[in-house]
């Protein structure tokens, strides 16, 4: 039995072929398993996205109720804070004519101090207790 150098080569190529087929199967089979794996994540990921978007919805919506219930309070506050504002204009006012008052009532004792008080203030009290004898004598107190 002579075989021609084409069946030859015909059989040598099927040989190589079957030995390519049998080692790519593994390979196939592997890259099936990663792709049913990648799969099964993919499914995971999406789900888990979904469920992020809602809740990001719900955040959101959340977020606009009180950005609204925040720029309500602060009209409200700043309407407020014009109705205080003279109040605080007139704490002011009266603050600095309390000052005033003071600077005036240290500039009179200055003065007074100058006069001799001790005499100034016996006398003042020995006027005023014989005026109030008077008065009582009079039955006008």
């Amino acid at each position: 039995m002579l075989i021609s150098y084409g069946a030859l080569a015909g059989l040598i190529a099927a040989v190589a072929f079957l030995l390519f087929v049998l080692f790519t199967i593994p390979v196939l089979l592997r890259t099936t398993k990663t792709l049913k794996k990648v799969e099964q994540t993919m499914d995971i990921t999406n789900d888990a996205l979904g469920k992020m978007s809602n809740d990001i919805d719900d955040i959101m919506k959340q977020t606009n109720d009180l950005l609204d219930k925040t720029n309500n309070l602060l009209e409200d506050v700043n309407s407020k804070m014009k109705t205080v504002e003279p109040v605080v204009q007139a704490a002011a006012d009266l603050g600095e004519s309390v000052s005033d008052l003071n600077s005036s009532s240290r500039k009179l004792a200055t003065r007074f101090s100058e006069v001799n008080i001790k005499k100034t203030g016996l006398m003042t009290t020995i006027l005023t207790s014989i005026l109030a004898r008077r008065r009582r004598r009079r039955g006008l107190d």
